[in-house]
């Protein structure tokens, strides 16, 4: 450890791992330490005695859950889209051929006091109740401008418009606009649309050409979740970093940041060794004195004996608007099964999350999930 490197990561997470891989590619001596004995970080696969560790006290998991090398459970699950960066990021780098997806069966919409399927086909679209007939018609027509400024480049086209007032220029109605900006965009709150429309319509396009892809390869969502867990990400990507010479170091307390008279970064020091380059990479956990805290999320993690009710599918996202529930943030509920060998067969897996809108009882928060 003792030594002179271009950059040391510090943490495991994805964002760190995928630096870290890249950075190696590029001929970078990379050093990569993290004080946990596994990868993923905060976003790591557990088994159920971790998980248990973590939640419950360190008390022994139920005997009639199982053998514990059977379940993978995400601290932090996320569903895929197949047109979204990190799936050209892992296409690029060849990490893909690390990993293998499952789809997910079914994203669905909490609307009215019922949830429905997120249309992923024209003929979902045309029957589906979460938009009105007429305004089928003005979202239609919304599309298909999307679909010409995508294909022509006009990219002028929005600028200096925020997402209000393109919902405006199409007539599209408040529960138009739902199903656009949280079912498809999925933006957790209202607040993007008093900001630019690019970025919306640049989301609403990515999923679009996600359900797309789905159609063509006979997939009923645009989702796909990554096998044995979402920990398999980093840990592909540390791969690639070790096979271009990167150094990894896991269970290895940092015991300090180590920098210069000018306040510079020098380099880190653990126990009686210091190693030393001119770049630092690490998640905000190495960094507290840097670091100040803006929110707090809510997570839950429950393990069923049957899929979440009335989903009708044995994995699903389901997402509950705001609008919906007298929040000002979503609820997002996720399950996954024996399909994304995560958990035997028979067990599944459910996760609710949000942010905290209170300093009260999370549970209450997260009670319409």
């Amino acid at each position: 450890m003792d030594e002179e490197y271009d950059v040391i990561i510090l943490g495991t997470g994805l964002t760190e791992c995928m630096l870290s891989g890249i950075l190696a590619v590029e001929g970078k001596k990379v050093l990569h330490i993290d004080r946990n004995d596994f990868y993923g970080g905060e976003c790591a696969s557990v088994n159920l005695t971790q998980l248990y560790e973590r939640f419950r006290d360190g008390a022994a998991p139920p005997a009639e859950l199982g053998r514990d090398r059977d379940y993978l459970i995400d601290l932090i699950p996320k569903f895929l889209m197949t047109g979204e960066g990190l799936i050209k990021v892992l296409v690029y780098t060849n990490v893909v051929r690390y990993l293998e997806f499952s789809a997910i069966a079914t994203s669905m919409v909490y609307n009215g006091g019922k949830i429905y399927k997120v249309p992923s086909t024209p003929g979902e679209a045309t029957l589906s109740p979460l938009v009105g007939v007429m305004q089928k018609l003005k979202a239609r027509s919304f599309f298909e401008f999307l679909q010409k400024w995508q294909q022509e480049g006009d990219k002028a086209a929005l600028d200096g418009k925020t997402m209000a007032e393109v919902y405006a220029s199409y007539s599209l109605n408040e529960d138009t606009q739902e199903f656009i900006g949280h079912a498809m965009a999925l933006h957790l709150d209202e607040k993007y649309k008093k900001q630019a429309a690019r970025a919306t319509c640049e989301r609403v396009i990515m999923y679009a050409s996600s359900a797309a892809r789905a159609l063509e390869e006979k997939r009923s969502s645009p989702y796909i979740y990554p096998q044995y867990g979402l920990g398999d990400l980093p840990q592909a990507f540390a791969r690639l970093s070790a096979v271009y010479a990167g150094t990894f170091m896991l269970a290895t307390p940092i015991d300090e940041i180590v920098r210069g008279g000018d306040g510079a970064f020098v380099g880190v020091r653990s126990g009686g060794q210091t190693a030393r380059a001119k770049q630092v990479i690490g998640d905000p956990s190495y960094f507290r004195d840097s670091v100040r805290k803006t929110g707090r999320v809510i997570r839950a993690i429950c393990i069923l004996r049957e899929p979440v009710p009335k989903a009708g599918a044995e994995s699903a996202q389901i997402i509950l608007p705001q609008r919906q529930i007298g929040r000002e943030h979503d609820i997002y509920v996720t399950c996954l099964s024996s399909q994304q060998k995560i958990c035997p067969q028979g067990i599944y897996v459910a996760s609710i999350s949000t942010i905290a809108e209170t300093a009260g009882d999370p549970k209450e928060e997260i009670a319409a999930g």
